[in-house]
Protein backbone atom coordinates (compact mmCIF):
# COMPACT_ATOMS: atom_id res chain seq x y z
CA UNK A 1 0.00 0.00 0.00
CA UNK A 2 1.40 3.39 -1.03
CA UNK A 3 -0.39 6.25 0.80
CA UNK A 4 2.04 9.26 -0.07
CA UNK A 5 0.05 11.80 -2.91
CA UNK A 6 1.74 12.14 -6.20
CA UNK A 7 4.26 14.89 -6.89
CA UNK A 8 1.19 16.86 -9.02
CA UNK A 9 -1.41 15.65 -5.88
CA UNK A 10 1.52 17.76 -3.92
CA UNK A 11 1.61 20.46 -5.85
CA UNK A 12 -2.53 21.14 -6.50
CA UNK A 13 -2.87 20.74 -2.65
CA UNK A 14 -0.07 23.18 -1.82
CA UNK A 15 -1.62 25.82 -4.75
CA UNK A 16 -4.74 25.81 -3.27
CA UNK A 17 -3.85 26.63 0.66
CA UNK A 18 -1.72 29.57 -0.81
CA UNK A 19 -4.71 30.68 -2.63
CA UNK A 20 -7.00 30.89 -0.05
CA UNK A 21 -4.77 31.91 2.33
CA UNK A 22 -3.89 34.72 0.04
CA UNK A 23 -7.39 35.84 -0.80
CA UNK A 24 -9.89 34.65 1.76
CA UNK A 25 -9.08 36.63 4.62
CA UNK A 26 -10.26 39.79 2.33
CA UNK A 27 -13.25 38.87 2.04
CA UNK A 28 -14.15 35.95 4.82
CA UNK A 29 -15.95 38.96 7.53
CA UNK A 30 -17.62 40.70 5.54
CA UNK A 31 -18.71 37.90 3.14
CA UNK A 32 -20.16 36.12 6.67
CA UNK A 33 -21.27 39.21 8.53
CA UNK A 34 -23.60 40.72 5.39
CA UNK A 35 -24.34 37.10 3.51
CA UNK A 36 -22.60 37.71 0.68
CA UNK A 37 -21.69 36.10 -2.26
CA UNK A 38 -18.50 37.23 -3.49
CA UNK A 39 -18.17 37.32 -7.50
CA UNK A 40 -14.84 38.56 -7.63
CA UNK A 41 -13.10 35.95 -6.04
CA UNK A 42 -14.89 33.36 -7.61
CA UNK A 43 -13.47 34.51 -10.79
CA UNK A 44 -10.25 34.98 -9.22
CA UNK A 45 -10.41 31.20 -8.28
CA UNK A 46 -11.57 30.05 -11.62
CA UNK A 47 -8.64 31.46 -13.22
CA UNK A 48 -6.35 29.67 -10.66
CA UNK A 49 -7.90 26.57 -11.80
CA UNK A 50 -9.39 25.44 -8.51
CA UNK A 51 -13.00 25.32 -10.22
CA UNK A 52 -14.47 22.29 -12.06
CA UNK A 53 -11.69 19.96 -11.26
CA UNK A 54 -13.55 16.54 -12.32
CA UNK A 55 -14.42 18.26 -15.92
CA UNK A 56 -12.60 16.92 -18.35
CA UNK A 57 -10.07 18.52 -20.29
CA UNK A 58 -12.28 18.43 -23.16
CA UNK A 59 -14.66 20.59 -22.03
CA UNK A 60 -12.12 22.96 -20.63
CA UNK A 61 -11.67 21.09 -17.46
CA UNK A 62 -8.34 20.29 -15.45
CA UNK A 63 -9.94 16.81 -15.97
CA UNK A 64 -8.97 15.31 -12.20
CA UNK A 65 -10.16 12.95 -10.20
CA UNK A 66 -12.33 13.40 -7.09
CA UNK A 67 -9.41 12.63 -4.94
CA UNK A 68 -7.80 15.48 -6.69
CA UNK A 69 -11.14 17.70 -6.10
CA UNK A 70 -10.86 16.23 -2.55
CA UNK A 71 -7.51 17.84 -1.64
CA UNK A 72 -8.66 21.15 -3.31
CA UNK A 73 -11.53 21.35 -1.14
CA UNK A 74 -9.86 20.10 1.96
CA UNK A 75 -7.55 23.42 1.26
CA UNK A 76 -9.52 25.89 0.62
CA UNK A 77 -12.08 24.88 4.09
CA UNK A 78 -9.11 24.70 5.95
CA UNK A 79 -8.98 28.71 5.46
CA UNK A 80 -13.22 29.42 5.39
CA UNK A 81 -15.44 26.55 4.54
CA UNK A 82 -17.90 28.99 3.46
CA UNK A 83 -15.86 30.88 1.05
CA UNK A 84 -14.77 27.46 -0.72
CA UNK A 85 -18.21 27.14 -1.10
CA UNK A 86 -18.87 30.45 -3.11
CA UNK A 87 -16.43 29.45 -5.02
CA UNK A 88 -16.04 25.52 -5.94
CA UNK A 89 -20.01 24.65 -5.57
CA UNK A 90 -20.08 26.78 -8.45
CA UNK A 91 -20.43 24.00 -10.46
CA UNK A 92 -22.76 21.91 -7.98
CA UNK A 93 -24.89 19.60 -9.73
CA UNK A 94 -23.15 19.92 -13.15
CA UNK A 95 -21.05 16.33 -12.04
CA UNK A 96 -25.03 14.71 -13.91
CA UNK A 97 -23.77 16.17 -17.06
CA UNK A 98 -20.34 14.95 -16.73
CA UNK A 99 -21.29 11.73 -16.25
CA UNK A 100 -24.85 11.17 -17.36
CA UNK A 101 -24.93 14.19 -19.93
CA UNK A 102 -25.16 14.14 -23.87
CA UNK A 103 -22.36 15.32 -26.03
CA UNK A 104 -23.88 18.53 -26.98
CA UNK A 105 -24.85 19.19 -23.58
CA UNK A 106 -21.09 18.77 -22.34
CA UNK A 107 -19.99 21.13 -25.02
CA UNK A 108 -22.96 23.83 -24.35
CA UNK A 109 -23.00 23.74 -20.19
CA UNK A 110 -19.52 22.56 -19.52
CA UNK A 111 -17.11 24.80 -20.45
CA UNK A 112 -18.63 28.23 -19.25
CA UNK A 113 -18.05 26.82 -15.30
CA UNK A 114 -14.65 26.75 -15.83
CA UNK A 115 -14.38 30.04 -17.27
CA UNK A 116 -16.07 31.80 -14.86
CA UNK A 117 -18.83 32.69 -17.47
CA UNK A 118 -21.32 30.09 -15.68
CA UNK A 119 -22.65 28.83 -12.71
CA UNK A 120 -24.66 25.75 -12.38
CA UNK A 121 -26.86 24.55 -9.28
CA UNK A 122 -28.52 21.02 -8.37
CA UNK A 123 -32.17 21.24 -7.72
CA UNK A 124 -32.89 18.03 -5.57
CA UNK A 125 -34.51 19.33 -2.29
CA UNK A 126 -38.04 20.43 -1.94
CA UNK A 127 -40.15 21.71 1.53
CA UNK A 128 -41.21 17.96 1.78
CA UNK A 129 -38.61 15.80 0.20
CA UNK A 130 -34.75 16.05 2.04
CA UNK A 131 -33.76 12.51 3.01
CA UNK A 132 -36.37 11.00 1.50
CA UNK A 133 -35.69 12.41 -2.21
CA UNK A 134 -37.83 10.30 -4.15
CA UNK A 135 -40.80 11.58 -2.58
CA UNK A 136 -39.91 15.09 -4.56
CA UNK A 137 -43.29 16.27 -5.95
CA UNK A 138 -41.89 19.11 -8.63
CA UNK A 139 -43.57 17.38 -12.34
CA UNK A 140 -42.31 17.97 -16.06
CA UNK A 141 -45.08 16.95 -18.13
CA UNK A 142 -44.69 16.74 -21.73
CA UNK A 143 -46.07 19.03 -24.28
CA UNK A 144 -44.91 18.36 -27.82
CA UNK A 145 -41.50 18.89 -27.88
CA UNK A 146 -41.29 20.56 -24.56
CA UNK A 147 -41.58 19.62 -20.52
CA UNK A 148 -43.76 21.78 -18.75
CA UNK A 149 -42.26 21.98 -14.99
CA UNK A 150 -43.91 23.00 -12.15
CA UNK A 151 -42.79 22.74 -8.35
CA UNK A 152 -40.87 24.29 -5.36
CA UNK A 153 -37.14 23.44 -4.19
CA UNK A 154 -35.82 24.34 -1.10
CA UNK A 155 -32.09 24.97 0.12
CA UNK A 156 -30.34 25.41 -3.50
CA UNK A 157 -27.29 25.76 -3.09
CA UNK A 158 -26.60 29.01 -6.00
CA UNK A 159 -30.07 28.95 -6.27
CA UNK A 160 -30.49 33.24 -7.30
CA UNK A 161 -26.53 33.34 -8.70
CA UNK A 162 -26.96 30.41 -11.15
CA UNK A 163 -27.40 30.39 -14.61
CA UNK A 164 -28.94 26.72 -14.91
CA UNK A 165 -30.37 24.27 -12.41
CA UNK A 166 -29.98 20.48 -13.36
CA UNK A 167 -33.76 19.99 -12.03
CA UNK A 168 -35.37 16.37 -10.45
CA UNK A 169 -38.04 15.82 -11.39
CA UNK A 170 -41.23 13.40 -11.46
CA UNK A 171 -42.01 12.48 -15.18
CA UNK A 172 -43.03 9.09 -14.81
CA UNK A 173 -45.92 9.35 -12.18
CA UNK A 174 -47.54 5.96 -13.55
CA UNK A 175 -44.45 3.63 -12.87
CA UNK A 176 -45.00 0.79 -10.55
CA UNK A 177 -42.28 1.46 -8.67
CA UNK A 178 -41.89 5.17 -7.15
CA UNK A 179 -38.00 4.97 -7.62
CA UNK A 180 -38.66 4.68 -11.63
CA UNK A 181 -40.66 8.07 -11.46
CA UNK A 182 -37.74 10.48 -11.44
CA UNK A 183 -35.90 12.62 -14.10
CA UNK A 184 -33.17 15.03 -14.36
CA UNK A 185 -33.62 18.11 -16.63
CA UNK A 186 -31.66 20.86 -17.33
CA UNK A 187 -33.52 24.21 -16.59
CA UNK A 188 -32.16 28.07 -17.37
CA UNK A 189 -32.66 30.04 -14.59
CA UNK A 190 -33.24 32.80 -17.04
CA UNK A 191 -36.58 30.99 -18.35
CA UNK A 192 -39.92 32.63 -18.05
CA UNK A 193 -41.40 30.99 -14.82
CA UNK A 194 -38.56 30.56 -12.82
CA UNK A 195 -38.23 32.72 -10.01
CA UNK A 196 -35.88 32.49 -6.68
CA UNK A 197 -35.34 34.04 -3.28
CA UNK A 198 -32.70 33.82 -1.09
CA UNK A 199 -32.32 32.80 1.85
CA UNK A 200 -31.09 34.64 4.84
CA UNK A 201 -30.03 33.69 8.71
CA UNK A 202 -27.81 30.87 7.89
CA UNK A 203 -26.02 29.53 10.71
CA UNK A 204 -22.93 29.38 8.64
CA UNK A 205 -22.26 28.87 5.81
CA UNK A 206 -23.01 32.78 4.94
CA UNK A 207 -21.12 33.02 1.83
CA UNK A 208 -22.81 30.38 -0.10
CA UNK A 209 -26.08 31.42 -1.85
CA UNK A 210 -28.88 29.15 -0.53
CA UNK A 211 -32.13 29.76 -1.99
CA UNK A 212 -36.04 29.00 -2.05
CA UNK A 213 -36.85 27.94 -6.10
CA UNK A 214 -39.76 28.17 -7.94
CA UNK A 215 -40.85 27.16 -11.21
CA UNK A 216 -44.15 28.31 -12.63
CA UNK A 217 -45.09 26.67 -15.78
CA UNK A 218 -41.57 26.67 -17.18
CA UNK A 219 -41.17 25.13 -20.30
CA UNK A 220 -38.39 23.66 -21.57
CA UNK A 221 -37.12 21.32 -24.58
CA UNK A 222 -37.03 17.68 -24.34
CA UNK A 223 -33.00 17.67 -25.29
CA UNK A 224 -32.42 18.93 -21.88
CA UNK A 225 -33.01 15.68 -20.82
CA UNK A 226 -30.28 14.37 -18.90
CA UNK A 227 -29.17 10.71 -18.96
CA UNK A 228 -32.55 8.44 -19.40
CA UNK A 229 -36.26 9.38 -18.73
CA UNK A 230 -37.14 7.60 -15.41
CA UNK A 231 -33.83 7.08 -14.30
CA UNK A 232 -33.06 10.38 -11.88
CA UNK A 233 -33.27 8.88 -8.63
CA UNK A 234 -30.48 6.44 -9.67
CA UNK A 235 -28.54 8.82 -11.29
CA UNK A 236 -28.81 11.26 -7.89
CA UNK A 237 -27.64 8.29 -5.93
CA UNK A 238 -24.79 7.75 -7.87
CA UNK A 239 -24.17 11.65 -8.01
CA UNK A 240 -24.53 11.90 -4.08
CA UNK A 241 -22.26 8.90 -3.68
CA UNK A 242 -19.50 10.28 -5.35
CA UNK A 243 -19.46 13.91 -3.91
CA UNK A 244 -20.19 13.13 -0.40
CA UNK A 245 -16.44 12.22 -0.66
CA UNK A 246 -16.18 16.05 -1.48
CA UNK A 247 -18.69 17.08 1.95
CA UNK A 248 -16.34 14.49 3.83
CA UNK A 249 -13.38 16.61 2.62
CA UNK A 250 -14.81 19.87 3.69
CA UNK A 251 -15.28 18.46 7.03
CA UNK A 252 -11.43 17.52 7.28
CA UNK A 253 -10.23 21.00 6.20
CA UNK A 254 -12.89 22.78 8.75
CA UNK A 255 -11.49 20.96 11.42
CA UNK A 256 -7.47 21.40 10.36
CA UNK A 257 -8.23 25.27 9.93
CA UNK A 258 -10.16 25.07 13.76
CA UNK A 259 -6.62 22.93 14.89
CA UNK A 260 -4.41 25.12 13.92
CA UNK A 261 -5.92 28.37 14.66
CA UNK A 262 -5.86 26.61 18.22
CA UNK A 263 -2.68 25.71 18.49
CA UNK A 264 -1.32 28.71 17.57
CA UNK A 265 -3.67 30.35 20.15
CA UNK A 266 -2.95 28.25 23.25
CA UNK A 267 0.97 28.57 22.79
CA UNK A 268 0.14 32.07 22.86
CA UNK A 269 -2.47 32.75 25.43
CA UNK A 270 -1.18 32.70 29.30
CA UNK A 271 -2.99 31.85 32.53
CA UNK A 272 -1.58 32.05 35.81
CA UNK A 273 1.75 33.15 34.28
CA UNK A 274 1.96 29.57 31.47
CA UNK A 275 0.83 29.24 28.39
CA UNK A 276 -2.07 27.26 28.13
CA UNK A 277 -0.21 24.82 26.06
CA UNK A 278 1.79 24.14 29.11
CA UNK A 279 -0.94 22.23 30.94
CA UNK A 280 -1.12 18.17 30.16
CA UNK A 281 -4.94 19.03 29.86
CA UNK A 282 -4.53 21.35 27.20
CA UNK A 283 -2.01 18.66 25.21
CA UNK A 284 -4.80 15.94 25.93
CA UNK A 285 -7.45 17.84 23.87
CA UNK A 286 -4.98 18.63 21.09
CA UNK A 287 -3.70 15.05 20.67
CA UNK A 288 -7.72 13.88 20.31
CA UNK A 289 -8.50 16.44 17.85
CA UNK A 290 -5.27 15.72 15.39
CA UNK A 291 -6.14 12.07 15.89
CA UNK A 292 -9.58 12.51 14.92
CA UNK A 293 -8.78 14.93 11.97
CA UNK A 294 -6.30 12.24 10.46
CA UNK A 295 -8.96 9.40 10.82
CA UNK A 296 -11.13 11.52 9.05
CA UNK A 297 -8.65 12.40 6.18
CA UNK A 298 -7.55 8.56 6.02
CA UNK A 299 -10.99 7.22 4.70
CA UNK A 300 -12.11 10.67 3.25
CA UNK A 301 -8.97 9.81 0.27
CA UNK A 302 -9.39 6.07 0.55
CA UNK A 303 -13.13 6.79 -0.46
CA UNK A 304 -12.47 9.54 -3.13
CA UNK A 305 -9.59 6.89 -4.45
CA UNK A 306 -12.35 3.92 -4.97
CA UNK A 307 -14.37 6.35 -6.86
CA UNK A 308 -11.60 7.23 -9.39
CA UNK A 309 -10.78 4.17 -9.90
CA UNK A 310 -14.59 2.75 -10.44
CA UNK A 311 -15.22 1.10 -7.45
CA UNK A 312 -17.12 3.49 -5.67
CA UNK A 313 -18.27 2.34 -2.32
CA UNK A 314 -21.66 3.86 -1.26
CA UNK A 315 -21.30 2.11 2.63
CA UNK A 316 -17.54 3.51 2.75
CA UNK A 317 -18.37 7.09 1.25
CA UNK A 318 -21.18 7.61 3.61
CA UNK A 319 -18.97 6.24 6.76
CA UNK A 320 -16.34 9.02 5.30
CA UNK A 321 -18.74 11.99 5.14
CA UNK A 322 -20.60 11.16 8.33
CA UNK A 323 -17.23 10.31 10.61
CA UNK A 324 -15.81 13.52 8.84
CA UNK A 325 -18.89 15.57 9.51
CA UNK A 326 -19.42 14.71 13.27
CA UNK A 327 -15.56 14.94 13.67
CA UNK A 328 -15.66 18.47 12.28
CA UNK A 329 -18.29 19.50 14.94
CA UNK A 330 -16.50 17.75 17.93
CA UNK A 331 -12.91 19.71 16.69
CA UNK A 332 -14.35 22.70 16.54
CA UNK A 333 -16.49 23.05 19.18
CA UNK A 334 -12.96 22.15 21.34
CA UNK A 335 -11.26 25.04 19.44
CA UNK A 336 -13.63 27.25 20.09
CA UNK A 337 -13.77 26.10 23.86
CA UNK A 338 -9.50 26.26 24.46
CA UNK A 339 -10.51 29.81 22.89
CA UNK A 340 -12.37 30.79 25.53
CA UNK A 341 -14.40 33.66 25.59
CA UNK A 342 -12.18 35.36 22.51
CA UNK A 343 -13.62 32.48 20.48
CA UNK A 344 -17.33 33.44 21.48
CA UNK A 345 -16.79 36.75 19.09
CA UNK A 346 -16.47 37.18 15.54
CA UNK A 347 -13.05 38.99 15.76
CA UNK A 348 -11.81 35.43 16.09
CA UNK A 349 -12.08 33.16 13.28
CA UNK A 350 -12.76 29.62 15.31
CA UNK A 351 -16.10 30.67 16.22
CA UNK A 352 -17.20 30.76 12.29
CA UNK A 353 -15.42 27.16 11.70
CA UNK A 354 -17.51 26.43 14.60
CA UNK A 355 -21.03 27.51 13.12
CA UNK A 356 -20.26 26.47 9.35
CA UNK A 357 -19.01 23.02 10.77
CA UNK A 358 -22.67 21.94 11.20
CA UNK A 359 -24.35 21.73 8.11
CA UNK A 360 -22.01 18.95 7.39
CA UNK A 361 -24.36 16.88 9.55
CA UNK A 362 -26.88 18.30 7.71
CA UNK A 363 -26.80 18.62 3.60
CA UNK A 364 -25.74 16.07 1.00
CA UNK A 365 -27.57 13.59 3.14
CA UNK A 366 -28.13 13.76 7.04
CA UNK A 367 -25.53 11.76 9.07
CA UNK A 368 -28.81 9.34 10.01
CA UNK A 369 -29.45 8.55 6.53
CA UNK A 370 -25.23 7.96 5.91
CA UNK A 371 -26.00 5.69 9.22
CA UNK A 372 -28.62 3.91 7.64
CA UNK A 373 -26.49 3.43 4.25
CA UNK A 374 -23.98 1.40 5.92
CA UNK A 375 -26.06 -0.38 7.91
CA UNK A 376 -28.17 -1.55 5.26
CA UNK A 377 -24.86 -3.09 3.83
CA UNK A 378 -23.85 -4.69 7.02
CA UNK A 379 -26.59 -6.85 6.52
Amino acid sequence: MDFDLTEEQRMIQDMAYKFASNEFPTYSQECDREEKWPRDLWKKACEAGLVGPVIPEEYGGPGYGFLEAALVTEQLSRVDMGLCLATTATVFGSEHIVLFGAEAQKKKYLPPLVAGEAISAGAFTEPDAGTDVAAGRTKAVKDGNDYVINGTKMFITNGTICDYYVVFCVTNPEAEKRHQRHSLIIVESNLPGVSSTKIRGKMGIRASDTAEVVFEDVRVSQENLVGEEGRGFHQLMHFFDATRTTVAAQGVGVAQGALDRTLRYVQERKTFGQPLASYQGVQFQLAEMATKIELARNITYKAAWYVDQGRTNPSLNAMAKYFAGEMAVWVCDKALQLHGGYGYIDEYDVQRSYRDAKILEIYEGAKEAEKMTISRRLF
